[in-house]
């Protein structure tokens, strides 16, 4: 009995795995999120029902390939540590929702976030998300900084300038709002124009706001995301190829230590039985 679960449980693995499968799959999520857009027009009431039809369909579907993933799993736990399983499986059990009566809107919105499932079905999209919530730590002590920064310029933009525009300087808060609009290049050339006709050296207040904020610290911020890419990039590298070694490091380094440490212990014997062999042959010639 065991044997037949494990060979079924191989057959569906190997459906799960197979490229011809996802492309499936990704082809299904495209055509949920075209029927999405599609519904937000005015369309005849036949091809409403039809729409119905095929958006019942692509639901069925999504609950089989979940269905065959969860059984394809020897340990069931297994399936529940990956996050994008989880993922996969709440907006899945939420296209379950039938899309009438008081729950129209919240099934109407569950389904659009199946458009999300492309995500977790592309390796490469699921880098750069993988990337991007683990880049988000590191760009926090940035963000805190960038804080530091607006709150002591906006501090000193209200002081300053609050008698020329209470509008844009008024307070504090309403201060680092316009400090916003400067860093995104929002108009802020007006903004400058305005206080330096009062204080015509107050172009060195937004220079150098700007070259903090939208030079310095947004660069930290790419950098800070390409870092992390590079290595979801070198840990897929090595997923792919079966070489994930403990601790987080790729097996690739770890082989190459492991067989450097081999290579030194053969080394190590050739020489003991070359000086063995020319102590024998030693021996010989005094005998």
């Amino acid at each position: 009995m065991s044997s037949i679960v494990y060979s079924a449980q191989r057959r569906l693995k190997k459906i799960d795995n197979s490229k011809i499968f996802q492309g499936i799959v990704i082809t299904v999520i495209l055509l949920s999120a075209l029927l999405i857009g599609a519904k937000t027009h005015d369309l005849p009431e036949n091809l409403v029902s039809f729409l119905a039809f095929l958006d019942s369909a692509i639901t069925v579907f999504f609950v089989i390939e979940i269905t065959i993933r969860f059984l394809a799993y020897r340990n069931k736990k297994e399936f529940f540590k990956s996050g994008w399983n989880i993922f996969d499986l709440v907006i899945v059990i939420g296209s379950i929702i039938p899309a009438g009566g008081t729950g129209v809107l919240l099934a109407r919105l569950l389904r659009v976030f199946r458009v999300l499932r492309l995500v977790s079905m592309v390796p490469e999209l699921r880098i750069l998300i993988n990337a991007l919530l683990k880049a988000i730590p590191r760009m926090g002590y940035i963000v805190l900084l960038m804080f530091v920064i607006f709150y002591i310029y906006a501090a000193i933009g209200s002081m300053i300038f609050h008698q020329i525009n209470e509008v844009l300087w008024g307070d504090v808060s309403i201060s680092m709002l316009t400090l916003f609009r400067i860093a995104t290049f929002e108009d802020w050339t007006d903004v400058m124009y305005e206080t330096m006709a009062v204080h015509p050296m107050s172009w060195i207040y937004y220079l150098t706001f700007i070259f903090l904020t939208a030079f310095i610290f947004l660069n930290m911020m790419v950098g800070t995301v390409l870092e992390v890419m590079g290595q979801e990039h070198e840990s897929y590298r090595a997923e792919l190829h079966g070489e994930t070694a403990d601790g987080g490091e790729h097996a690739s380094r770890a082989q190459i230590d492991k067989l450097e440490s081999q290579l030194a212990e053969i080394k190590l014997l050739l020489l003991q039985q070359a000086v063995d062999k020319h102590k024998d042959k030693h021996h010989v010639k005094e005998e």
